[in-house]
């Protein structure tokens, strides 16, 4: 929102609303004690979005607190704990809404209830968090606006400001808002910024004026009519929501039904925050083609009103004249849009819309849909027919030869038949066609009147051969959550000052909620000049020219720097492949050419835009088909053999002729964007004698150290890296920080200035790499009595252009492919691709959720061709205690049975399966589906020498405690575990104890955070260093029994006894050698998990819902069970997005496409499901790690995979009803593309098969 826009208004951020005592406000402090926050990036996003619900409505519901929060997002929680906290502010007419129903999965079975569900060992209810402890919500006791500071007679004021040229006018009067239309009809007219923001922002484009019409009295009239309703275009799209709700009170139904349709699309359209400020005038002439609305407008037949001062008013139809072109209306320049006109609708008319999109909450449309039918009362004939789509043309179109054609026709199957037949003609899409998905979305146009075809049949009565239901998801799912988090207690006899096992709010929760948590953006360094980088336009060829010159002329850009400013070395990264600015040729899309600096980051990004790149391209590989084709690859072949481990010196081919029962397959797995919501940034500040501070967000601080000091040489002891949290990394910032943090330090260096550069979202997504992609090719073997025999593997990763860290990606994918089954001998191989895409790299995972995919793949091919329960399959082939990897690991407290059955008895699995059978024998086009997977993870690095850390304990006299240690705080709470830990250690208070900021001058040659051992390592370190105080401290302790600690500490230190102490820590692992194929004992230990998802589909247009999930984890005792089991739940939705909904796609000369939140969707609050529970396995003591813990950052994530298989499952049945039975390959992601697709029925077989690949060049490349 410019500056400009918020005249007259008083804006409150989330640091201005504590109350008058400096109390955090309840929802900072219910958020917190509910454990809502764990990088706390987004945490003020939502608290302001809850604010502002009860300042508005003061008593919510909860559906006001879905739509409070609609347009928010998070990538860490997995959104439970912050549903949670905002529902205890929500009444009905009975009191509190209940957040979860007994605090047992096991619902009525629970022992509470009388049953013996969970034998009897519950007996009290373990709750994470009580927000029946927290202060009551009092609406009387907020800040009030100063009266005082109120502007008087501000609706008669208007406004304008001229700066640099730039116009802002805000008329209040509406003759004189005609007068400047007429006097500048080019002026772009803007109310809600919506549209024109992101044009600023990533288009550069250069607005002269711009007219806001918000405040013109005239364009907020509302009102009935004999037509309709009468609505102007200043309202917002919230506003117009709220006058169509109101009106439709005291109307009959039949008069409604559009203003029903409208209502309904404004719940998907967007989220609340947008609705609050586009306006409705916004929607129609910005003319977007997949707009939610203007089908509505075209088929109800709406008006607009449009006006100018020189011609007058004039109202138009919006018909198939209004849209012309590509956001394009036969709206006249000098013309503004006054007002809509929604119409009524009668007793025989029909009117509904529909709408398919990539997520369901806060997504533009795939296509859109309306439909309006009117009936003739005494014949049923049809009278005259609307039918209007958005998502298939450049504009949006009305149907007019299918209606034509189905007008005077009975509403019976014929006219079904005809209608889809016309549609299917009418509405045809090249297979090149822009935005792709030329089938999916052809066979939508079909859905959607199909759908609508029903709906009228039920409201005539009218019998079909179909079964007459609702085909859309979600109308008998419960809107409640019935969230559970099951957990082991600490034992009474442990000290009320020791946390270590107890549910404490991570030690950073309440400033996340407050806004006073200070990231690298945060900190304001004087005299800070801006930087941006400048992009290659192309993804393959060759760079003939760059010119700065118009950069350098621009008022405020400093200076150019490139290749050849780099004093040595112009390459980075762990094998030196990767430049660090492009010189000669271009390897992908963005690829850095050089730096522009700045005085303000706007200005930094026009000058680097203003660069000219000239470059001859050339054709890329993208994919991993291509780069198998051309051959081109980043190291040898890497492999493994079961065999060497056990004890043979020859690799056996597989003699397959032996076995009766032999399958082979190929699965396909895309990759992923990290999306942390704090992109990359760092702040380089040049000290004396060439010394560097560099103030980063990075997972791995010793390489961004390593970095600096090999480019610019420098040696390390005279850089100073910092970080004191990141908001999100996931691996994504591991060593991808340099790409940001070397170019910086260069810029700094060069002018001696202290320099920033953070990175928007737009670039942030195409400069850095994703989640490997990955293909398999595999063959196995299974023997008559159900045992799996051998097994060949090979695994094709897409590395991108350089190496960086897919060795280690491939290999874990190598280790993890048996997931938890015990294959009689497996030879696998993996290939790393060179392709021209950005660097793939780690990501929560870390390959090992793709090798596992395609074993539950072929696992599912098993049970299908040969007609087996997979889950007998799958039981009778579960590792046991002691048996031994295909990579020579012996698995001990091997905990995969345990958390298998106890999944499946607190799921209820065999009665739900039951259920799901009769609900898809009762609905035609909904089908539910049921699946149950377990997981294994190995943690560890798979470099030994990385299995290490160092901590740094210093005591003060005043007997409080400060920790420096190697590990990144990124919201998995490690810095609090690492409080626990010391608590324990020193047995002293947490409150004594404060973490540093971790920082190279610290803890040197620390490893990156990241492979779920944090909290292993630094935690072993933490104890050490505990340790060796304790034992200097003791003889202390010994002779002052009566006294405290404080007492021994200054002792100590009078007698001259150091109070600081650096520990060190490992994890014992052997590494593997993956060129001869020979296994170790690679892991420190292994987590286990088993989840159970069901899911419901509509077969008609690809949707889902996640109904309900269950997790059983086993890690070990638990440090903290509230940030363990907000980790469990944060990556089991992060891995749900994996594998549904997140899809990484590039036009095929390597554009990249999913650049921002618009295009690339991740999970939100409406997509996790509301029956939620997880259970930490009890019993389960990990001798390997700090206190008999485990890690638990990644090993849930695979547990999303199991919704991936549910949806599989629901499709299955869908094509059994259609008679297709069978194997049928399923790739990830399962898009709602790929769930409909795979749907096949009468509908997909109107659309004719895309041509052969080679006769046509894709619009999109999925990765």
């Amino acid at each position: 929102m410019p500056v400009c826009g918020v005249f007259g208004k008083a804006v409150t951020t989330v640091e201005g609303i504590r109350g008058v005592e400096e109390r955090v406000h309840p929802v900072q402090e219910r958020l917190t004690k509910a454990h809502g926050s764990q990088c706390g990036y987004c945490t003020p996003g939502f608290i302001m979005a809850m604010y502002t619900l009860l300042r508005n409505k003061p008593q919510p519901t909860k559906d006001d607190v879905d739509i409070a929060i609609q347009g928010n997002l998070c990538r860490c929680t997995g959104y439970r704990p912050i549903l949670e906290a905002f529902y205890s502010f929500a009444k009905d007419e009975k009191g509190e809404i209940k957040v979860t129903e007994n605090g047992c999965p096991m619902g009525e079975k629970c022992c509470k209830n009388g049953g013996d569900g969970c034998g009897g060992e519950r007996k009290t209810l373990i709750k994470l968090s009580d927000m029946s402890k927290c202060v009551p919500y009092d609406p009387s006791h907020e800040l009030i606006f100063p009266p005082e500071l109120k502007l008087k007679n501000f609706h008669q004021q208007s406004f304008f400001h001229d700066s640099n040229g730039h116009k802002w006018y805000q008329p209040t009067d509406y003759s004189m808002l005609l007068a400047l239309k007429r006097k500048h009809p080019h002026a772009r007219v803007i109310s809600g910024n919506s549209e024109l923001a992101i044009e600023l922002k990533f288009r550069f484009i250069n607005l002269e004026m711009v007219i806001n019409p918000r405040q013109v009295p005239e364009l907020h009239e509302h009102h009935l009519t004999d037509d309709g309703v009468y609505l102007g275009t200043g309202l917002s799209l919230s506003q117009m929501e709220d006058a169509l709700n109101e009106f439709s009170k005291d109307l009959p139904e039949s008069k409604t039904r559009v203003f029903k349709a409208v209502l309904e699309m404004l719940h998907w359209f967007a989220g609340r925050h947008v609705r609050n400020v586009a306006s409705v005038a916004g929607n129609i002439a910005t003319a977007s083609p997949i707009s939610d609305l203007n089908p509505i407008w075209m088929a109800s037949k709406a008006k607009v009103v449009l006006d100018s001062e020189e011609r007058g008013e004039r109202t138009l139809t919006i018909d198939e004249k209004f849209f012309i072109g590509y956001r394009k209306t036969v709206i006249r320049p000098d013309e503004i849009v006054k007002a809509v006109i929604v119409p009524f609708s009668n007793e025989n008319e029909h009117f509904y819309a529909y709408k398919l999109a990539q997520r369901r909450e806060d997504d533009i449309a795939i296509v859109t849909g309306a439909f309006r039918a009117q009936m003739n009362p005494k014949t049923q004939l049809v009278d005259n027919l609307s039918i209007s789509y958005g998502g298939m043309d450049i504009f949006t179109r009305l149907a007019l030869k299918t209606a034509e054609k189905l007008a005077g026709k009975k509403w019976d199957k014929t006219l079904l038949d005809l209608g889809l037949n016309l549609i299917s003609e009418e509405f045809t899409l090249k297979p090149d066609v822009p935005g792709g998905m030329a089938r999916f979305r052809q066979t939508l146009t079909l859905s959607f009147f199909f759908k609508f075809f029903l709906q009228v049949a039920k409201n005539l009565q009218i019998s079909i051969d179909h079964c007459v239901e609702k085909t859309e998801i979600g109308d008998t799912i419960p809107h409640t959550l019935n969230a559970t988090q099951l957990y082991q207690e600490v034992s009474k006899d442990q000290p009320i000052h020791d946390p270590v096992g107890r549910p404490l709010e991570h030690v950073s929760g309440e400033r996340h909620t407050t806004g006073e948590a200070i990231y690298t953006t945060d900190i304001e360094i004087a005299g800070c000049l801006h930087s941006a980088l400048v992009l290659a336009p192309i993804a393959c060829g060759t760079i003939d020219n760059v010119d700065p010159t118009k950069a350098l002329e621009m008022d405020g850009v400093i200076a150019f720097f490139d290749a050849s400013d780099l004093p040595t070395n112009e390459r980075m990264g762990h094998h030196s492949d990767t430049p660090i600015f492009a010189k000669d040729r271009v390897s992908y899309h963005c690829q850095p050419i050089g730096i522009i600096v700045a005085r303000d980051h706007e200005t930094a990004r026009r000058g680097a835009n203003a660069v000219v790149v000239q470059c001859t391209a050339e054709k890329p590989i993208v994919t991993i088909e291509e780069a198998r084709k051309a051959d081109s690859w980043i190291l040898d072949e890497l492999q493994l053999h079961s065999q060497l481990n056990e004890g043979n010196d020859v690799v056996k081919k597989n003699d397959w002729s032996k076995y009766t029962r032999v399958i082979e397959g190929e699965v396909k797995m895309g990759g992923q964007e990290h999306f942390y919501f704090e992109t990359h940034n760092c702040i380089v500040i040049p000290k004396e004698d060439r010394a560097l501070e560099v103030i980063v967000s990075t997972q791995g601080i010793n390489d961004v150290q390593t970095e600096i000091g090999k480019c610019l040489s420098i040696p390390r002891h005279k850089i100073v890296v910092k970080v004191k949290r990141i908001g999100g990394g996931f691996g994504g910032k591991e060593t991808a920080s340099p790409l940001i943090a070397v170019p910086c330090a260069l810029a700094a260096m060069k002018l001696k200035k202290p320099v920033r550069l953070y990175l928007e979202r737009f670039d942030d997504m195409a400069i850095t790499g994703t989640r490997h992609p990955f293909n398999f090719n595999y063959k196995v073997a299974l023997s008559e009595d159900n045992h799996l025999i051998d097994y060949d593997v090979t695994a094709y990763a897409n590395g991108g252009h350089s190496l960086d860290l897919s060795t280690g990606v491939l290999t874990r994918a190598m280790v993890h492919i048996d997931n938890v089954y015990k294959f009689k001998n497996a030879h696998i191989y993996g290939r790393i691709c060179r392709t021209n895409t950005a660097s793939n790299t780690a990501f929560r995972g870390f390959g090992g959720p793709q090798g596992m995919f395609c074993t539950e793949t072929l696992m599912k091919q098993l049970a299908e061709t040969y007609d087996l329960d997979v889950d007998e399959l799958r039981e009778k082939n579960l590792y046991n205690e002691g048996d031994m990897t295909p990579f020579g690991m012996h698995l001990r407290k091997c905990n995969i049975r345990r958390t298998w059955h106890e999944c499946k008895e607190i799921s209820q699995y065999l009665e739900k399966k039951g259920k799901v059978q009769e609900f898809n024998r009762k609905n035609h086009f909904r089908k539910r589906g049921l699946y149950m997977m377990p997981t294994k993870f190995g943690i560890g690095f798979g470099l030994k020498f990385m299995n290490q850390a160092s901590a740094l304990v210093l005591i003060y006299t005043d007997g409080t405690v400060l920790i420096s240690h190697g590990g990144m705080e990124m919201g998995q709470g490690l810095h609090t575990k690492i409080l626990q830990i010391a608590a324990r250690c020193l047995d002293i208070p947490i409150e004594l104890i404060h973490v540093e900021e971790t920082a190279t001058d610290k803890v040197p040659n620390s490893m990156p955070t990241a492979a779920s051992v944090g909290s292993d390592l630094c935690g072993v370190a933490v104890e050490d260093a505990c340790q060796q105080l304790n034992q200097r401290l003791q003889p202390y302790k010994d002779k002052m029994k009566e006294k405290a600690w404080k007492d021994w500490i200054q002792a100590a230190h009078i007698d001259r006894v150091s109070l600081s102490a650096s520990g060190f820590g490992i994890i014992h692992n052997e590494p593997v050698d993956f060129f001869n194929g020979k296994g170790a004992e690679l892991f420190g230990y292994c987590v286990y998990g088993t989840a159970c998802c069901e899911v419901e589909i509509d077969c008609l247009t690809g949707d889902h819902r996640l109904l309900s999930t269950h997790i059983v984890m086993d890690i070990g005792d638990s440090l903290n069970p509230a940030i363990d089991i907000g980790q469990i739940e944060g990556a089991f939705v992060q891995g749900y997005g994996l594998f549904t909904m997140e899809e990484i796609r590039v036009r095929p000369n390597g554009i990249r496409l999913s650049r921002g939140p618009g295009v690339y969707k991740i999970p939100s609050a409406d997509d996790v499901p509301r029956d939620f529970h997880v259970s930490l396995l009890k019993g389960s003591s990990n001798p390997h790690a700090i206190f008999a813990s485990k890690a638990v950052g990644e090993p849930p994530l695979f547990l999303g995979c199991t919704v991936f298989f549910a949806i599989r499952e629901a499709i299955r049945a869908y094509r059994i009803q259609q008679g297709q039975k069978g194997y049928f390959r399923f790739d990830s992601p399962a898009t709602p593309e790929a769930i409909r697709m795979a749907c096949e029925d009468e509908f997909t077989k109107k659309i004719p098969d895309l041509p052969d690949a080679h006769s046509f060049t894709p619009w999109t490349v999925a990765l």
